[in-house]
């Protein structure tokens, strides 16, 4: 497989599994748009292998064998890493996130509830930020010290935001996986009760937790905003748009009336051109 065909295969992945991100990131130049494509399609595999699978636990095992394999300089046919490969040879790609993203998959497999919300950001962090990590080296490799750790901190800002936005877009298919992200102490704080949850109904205290988590969400945005002026000016807009166009759901669930039971928030493409003409 040639390298141009195995990034082609991980572009189809991004555009199958996030048209908010292919979007935003279609304004990077084609190198760059193409690896942060096979770092998003590492995540997506990353992230099936725990969610799609009849074996999570073997099936994360075996990812991250290949991926150990990958490291040691081993040549895999895969797309994925055929592209990651070329992805490591152009940019001083930092393999930490990538390893930090893992546990936050294993928290997936044996964690379903999450007590305050200083765990559920904490879960953000493994599950959204190292995405942001990962991504640095290409939308940013000529940063100085200084600029890089404010941009660590906007990329972590950025991807507790957007998990929270995620977690709140997706209460309803996480009651079906038996899965409940929102704080415990929130629900108990409001008088929310699990079986609240169940059965599905928006409440006027179950509109007070999510609001409570959306504003958390709406001051990391702006937080992740004040560092965007550090990216250089070709990934500066990506940024951005991708920031803009995935805080949008958070108003697209107001606008459901806030049933994320039964309707999934997303913001539409008039909405989403309406949105990027503010870039």
């Amino acid at each position: 497989m040639t390298t141009q065909e195995a990034y082609r295969q991980c572009e189809d992945v991004m555009k199958k599994g996030s048209l908010t991100f292919y979007r935003a990131f279609s304004l990077l130049s084609k190198p760059d748009r193409q690896a942060v494509a096979a770092v998003y399609t590492f995540c997506r595999t990353l992230d099936d292998a725990v969610d799609e699978s009849d074996s999570p636990e073997e099936s994360l095992t075996h990812f991250l064998t290949e991926f150990d394999r990958f490291l040691a300089g081993e040549q895999l046919p895969d797309a994925l890493w055929v592209a990651l490969e070329d992805v490591w040879k152009r940019y001083d790609m930092d393999v930490e996130p990538f390893f930090e993203l893992a546990e936050g998959m294993k928290w997936d497999l044996h964690k379903t509830r999450y007590a305050t919300l200083e765990e559920t950001e904490q879960y953000g962090y493994y599950a959204a930020s190292t995405v942001g990590l990962m991504l640095l080296p290409i939308l940013a490799p000529d940063a100085d010290a200084g600029g890089r750790q404010q941009l660590k901190q906007g990329a972590i800002d950025l991807g507790i935001a957007m998990q929270l936005t995620n977690i709140l877009r997706d209460v309803g298919e996480d009651l079906d996986r038996d899965r409940i992200y929102v704080p415990q102490s929130l629900l108990a704080e409001f008088g929310v009760a699990e079986a609240d949850l169940f059965a599905r109904q928006v409440t006027p205290a179950f509109i007070d937790v999510w609001e409570t988590v959306a504003r958390r969400a709406e001051a990391l945005y702006s937080s992740a905003r004040e560092t965007h002026h550090l990216y250089p000016v070709t990934s500066r807009k990506p940024v951005a748009a991708a920031a803009l166009l995935y805080e949008g759901i958070l108003d697209a669930a107001r606008q459901n009336g806030h049933d994320v039971f039964t309707k999934r928030a997303y913001v539409s493409t008039i909405q989403k051109g309406k949105l990027l003409a503010r870039l």
